[in-house]
C-alpha cells in the first residue's frame, strides 16, 4: 500500500524535473564543444522522454490533479520556449527571433482563451493537432541539436552537419513548418469557444 501510494507521485515528480533540468540544458547548449553539445542533447532527450513517460504513469497509477494538468503544460512550455529562446541566442541563423516571437504568442493566445473559456464555464478540447505539435517542435529541436553537437565532431560528419546546417535550406524549410503547424494548431482554439457559443444559441 505505501509502494503504490509513493508511486502515484512519480508523474509530477517527472513534470517537475524536467523543469529543474530545464536551465541546465540552456547552460550546455552556450557551451562550444563536443561534450558539451551532446550533453545537451542527452538531457533534452531525457526531458522530452519524461513528456511521455509523466502522461504514461499517471493514467496508469490513475492520477489526475489539477497541479499535474497545470504543471504538465507549463513544463512543456519552459522545456521548448526555452530551447528555442536559447538557440535564438547561440545561433540565429538557424532559428530566428520571428519564430520564437511566434511560438511564444501562440502559446500566449491560447492560455488566454483557455482561461477565458473555464471563467465562462466552458471546457476547451484538446486537439490530437495540439499534441502533434508539441511532438513536432520536439523532433525539429532535437535535429538542430544534434547537428549542432556533429558539428563538433571529426569529418566528414562535421562536414554533412555544417552542410546541413548552413549551407542548405532545410533548416529553415523545416522552421517555416513548425511554426506554421503551431500557429493553426492555435487557431483551432481560438475558434472553439466561438464555435461552441454559437452552437448553443
Amino acid at each position: 500500500m505505501y509502494t503504490s501510494a509513493a508511486l502515484r507521485y512519480i508523474p509530477n515528480l517527472l513534470t517537475v524535473g524536467r523543469i529543474l533540468v530545464t536551465p541546465l540544458l540552456l547552460v550546455l547548449l552556450s557551451v562550444q564543444s563536443q561534450a558539451g553539445q551532446m550533453s545537451a542533447v542527452f538531457l533534452f532527450v531525457l526531458a522530452s522522454l519524461s513528456d511521455y513517460y509523466d502522461g504514461v504513469l499517471a493514467r496508469r497509477f490513475g492520477v489526475r490533479s489539477r497541479l499535474g494538468q497545470y504543471l504538465d503544460p507549463l513544463a512543456d512550455k519552459v522545456l521548448i520556449l526555452g530551447t528555442f529562446i536559447a538557440l535564438a541566442l547561440e545561433a540565429p541563423d538557424l532559428v530566428p527571433w520571428w519564430a520564437v516571437v511566434a511560438i511564444a504568442l501562440r502559446d500566449v493566445v491560447v492560455t488566454i482563451f483557455r482561461s477565458w473559456a473555464e471563467a465562462t464555464g466552458q471546457m476547451l478540447p484538446t486537439y490530437r493537432m495540439a499534441k502533434g505539435k508539441t511532438m513536432l517542435q520536439i523532433l525539429f529541436l532535437f535535429a538542430i541539436l544534434v547537428l549542432r553537437a556533429a558539428t563538433h565532431t571529426s569529418p566528414p560528419l562535421q562536414e554533412a552537419a555544417r552542410w546541413i546546417l548552413y549551407e542548405s535550406q532545410l533548416p529553415g524549410l523545416a522552421l517555416i513548418g513548425v511554426v506554421g503547424f503551431t500557429l493553426a494548431t492555435g487557431a483551432l482554439y481560438a475558434v472553439a469557444p466561438v464555435k461552441e457559443q454559437m452552437d448553443s444559441e
